[in-house]
C-alpha cells in the first residue's frame, strides 16, 4: 500500500525521504520489523519504542513515523506527528480500507454494565438476523471465532483488523466494550461511532499508569461521545450531565421513572422473582417502546444494562418480541453467571474485584431476601493494598459469611494479600474465615452451604487462571464446582 494513503487522516511532516512508497506492513513491535514495513513508535508505559528506530533501520523498514526527534544515518522516510497513538489509528484505518464504514459500530462506555450491555446487543440483533461482531473484556467474537481477550479495548490497528475481519464474515454490525484506556490512548480513533452509549460513572481505574484522578478519568470517557453521531445516555447517572456537557451526537436517554427524570425509555413496576436456579427481574418499559421485560439475571443494575439495550437495538429493529426473547436468554460468562449446582443454595460466579462493584452486587442480592450471603473472594498482588481492605469490610458489612483466600497472588505471598483483606473485614461484624486454596474455599463455601444461601465465587469472573510468582496456572472455577461436587458425591458412596 502507499504510505501516502495511510497518512490521509491526520496531519504531518516529513522530515526525510518521500511518502510516495510502497509499504508491506504497519508494525509497533520492532522484533517483528521486516524490510518495507512502516513502523510507528509508540511511547508505552515501559518502553518507549522510539529507543529502537536503528534496531528498525538495520532491519530494512522503509519508513518511521514518530512523535520526537530521531536520528536516522540511512535513507529512510521519517513522518513527524503530534501523537503516534492517533496516527497509528488513523494509518490502520486506512490500511485495512476503513472497514468501521462498512459496518454499524456501537461503543458502549462507563464504569459498569459494559460486558452485559453488549453481550444483550449481540444477542437481540443476532435474533433479528443482523450478524454481529463484539470486541470486550472476555473475548472477541468474529462469525463463529471466538478469541480471548488481554484488553477490553484492543490496540488500535488490532480494532481495525477484527472489524476487517467481520466484514469478511458477512457482519452488518460490531458491538465493543470501550475502556476509559482505550479511549485515552486512541484505540478507537480513527473512525466515528455509529452509536455510543454511557451507562454509568464511578472512580475506578485511577493510579499508576492508569488515571491520574478522577476528572481524567471521567473526561477520558466523554470523548466517545465527541466521536459518535448517536449518543445514549443513562440519564439516572449522577455525571450524565458531565457527559452530556461537550458532546456532539444526537442524544437519546434511558433510566427508572421513581428517579423522577423523563427518559427517552422509561422502566417502571420493577420487580424481582425468584425460579429454580434462577434470579431475575421484571419491569414495564415505556416510552419509545412499550412493553413487558423480564431478564433472568440477578439486581436492579440489570435494568438499567437492559435499557441501553433495547435503546440500541429499537434502531435496527421493530420486533418487540424477538427483543424479549433475547433479553429472556442473556447469560454472560462471568457476570453474576449462575451455575446449577445444589437445589437448596444458589451458586454464583462474578467478576467484582473491587469494593465498588462488590457492594452493588451484595446489596442487589441481598433484596432477593436470600437466608445468608456467602462471598468467597481474594485480592490480587501488586496491585493497589487499598483494594484489599476496601474489598474486606465492604464483604463483612454486606455479607453474612465472607470466606477469604487467593486470588492472583502474582510476586506475593497469598496470606500477606489476606492480611491487608482481613484488616478491612475486622471493621464491620461479619463472620469469616481464611482458606488460602481457592479449591478449597469454594468446598468450604458448598460444603456448609445453607437452605436458601446466595454464595457468591467474587473476583475471577470470566478468567480461567491464576497467576502465582510469574507463572500463569489454569484454574476455572467452573471447572473446581464441578470437580468439588464429584468428590463430595463420591465420598458419600
Amino acid at each position: 500500500m502507499q504510505l501516502k494513503k495511510m497518512l490521509e487522516g491526520f496531519d504531518y511532516t516529513v522530515k526525510s525521504g518521500s511518502v510516495d512508497i510502497e509499504v508491506n506492513h504497519i508494525v509497533m513491535d520492532s522484533r517483528k520489523a521486516e524490510a518495507k514495513d512502516v513502523f510507528v513508535c509508540i511511547t508505552g508505559a515501559v518502553r518507549d519504542a522510539h529507543d529502537f528506530v536503528p534496531d528498525v533501520i538495520d532491519k530494512g523498514v522503509a519508513a518511521i513515523v514518530v512523535e520526537k526527534d530521531v536520528e536516522v544515518t540511512k535513507d529512510v522516510t521519517v513522518i513527524k506527528v503530534e501523537n503516534t497513538r492517533y496516527a497509528l489509528a488513523c494509518m490502520s484505518a486506512a490500511y485495512f480500507d476503513h472497514p468501521a464504514k462498512k459496518l454499524k459500530t456501537i461503543g458502549i462506555t462507563g464504569t459498569k454494565g459494559k460486558t452485559t450491555s453488549t453481550y444483550m446487543v449481540r444477542s437481540v440483533l443476532e435474533g433479528v438476523g443482523i450478524k454481529t461482531g463484539l470486541i470486550g473484556t472476555i473475548e472477541t467474537i468474529i462469525g463463529d471465532t471466538r478469541i480471548p481477550s488481554e484488553n477490553t479495548t484492543p490496540e488500535s490497528y488490532l480494532v481495525q483488523e477484527y472489524f476487517a475481519k467481520m466484514v469478511e464474515e458477512g457482519c452488518q454490525a460490531v458491538v465493543m466494550e470501550v475502556s476509559s484506556q482505550g479511549l485515552m490512548l486512541d484505540r478507537v480513533s480513527g473512525f466515528v461511532f455509529d452509536y455510543g452509549v454511557f451507562t454509568n460513572l464511578s472512580p475506578d481505574h485511577i493510579g499508576p499508569n492508569e488515571h491520574k484522578d478522577f476528572e481524567d478519568y471521567a473526561n477520558c470517557k466523554a470523548k466517545l461521545f465527541r466521536n459518535c453521531r448517536h449518543g445514549i445516555f443513562n440519564i439516572d447517572d449522577p455525571y450524565a450531565e458531565r457527559m452530556l456537557e461537550d458532546c456532539t451526537c444526537d442524544v437519546e436517554t434511558y433510566g427508572v421513572k421513581e428517579m423522577g427524570n423523563e427518559p427517552d425509555f422509561q422502566a417502571d413496576q420493577i420487580h424481582l422473582f425468584k425460579k429454580p436456579g434462577i434470579l431475575g427481574v421484571a419491569y414495564q418499559l415505556s416510552g419509545k417502546l412499550n412493553m413487558e421485560v423480564e431478564i433472568d439475571v440477578p439486581g436492579k443494575f440489570s435494568v438499567y444494562n437492559s435499557l441501553a439495550a433495547i435503546a440500541i437495538c429499537s434502531h435496527f429493529t421493530e420486533n418487540q418480541q424477538v427483543i424479549e426473547q433475547a433479553l429472556a436468554d442473556i447469560r454472560v460468562k462471568g457476570r453474576v453467571e449462575i451455575l446449577s449446582v445444589y437445589p437448596k443454595f444458589t451458586l454464583m460466579i462474578d467478576y467484582a474485584h473491587n469494593a465498588m462493584s462488590l457492594e452493588s452486587l451484595l446489596k442487589s442480592l441481598r433484596e432477593y431476601e436470600p437466608h445468608r450471603i456467602v462471598t468467597v473472594f481474594g485480592c490480587g498482588g501488586n496491585r493497589d493494598r487499598n483494594r484489599r481492605f476496601e474489598m474486606g469490610e465492604v464483604s463483612s458489612r454486606l455479607a453474612d459469611l465472607s470466606i477469604i483466600t487467593s486470588d492472583n497472588p502474582r510476586d506475593e505471598e497469598p496470606m500477606a494479600i489476606i492480611e491487608d483483606i482481613l484488616q478491612g473485614v475486622k471493621k464491620a461484624e461479619g463472620a469469616y474465615v481464611t482458606i488460602p486454596d481457592r479449591k478449597e474455599a469454594i468446598r468450604y463455601a458448598i460444603e456448609h452451604g445453607e437452605e436458601g444461601d446466595i454464595i457468591i465465587l467474587a473476583g475471577k469472573g470470566h478468567e480461567d487462571y491464576q497467576i502465582i510468582k510469574g507463572v500463569k496456572y489454569h484454574m476455572d472455577e467452573r471447572e473446581l464446582v464441578a470437580e468439588i461436587k464429584k468428590e463430595i458425591e463420591e465420598s458419600k458412596r
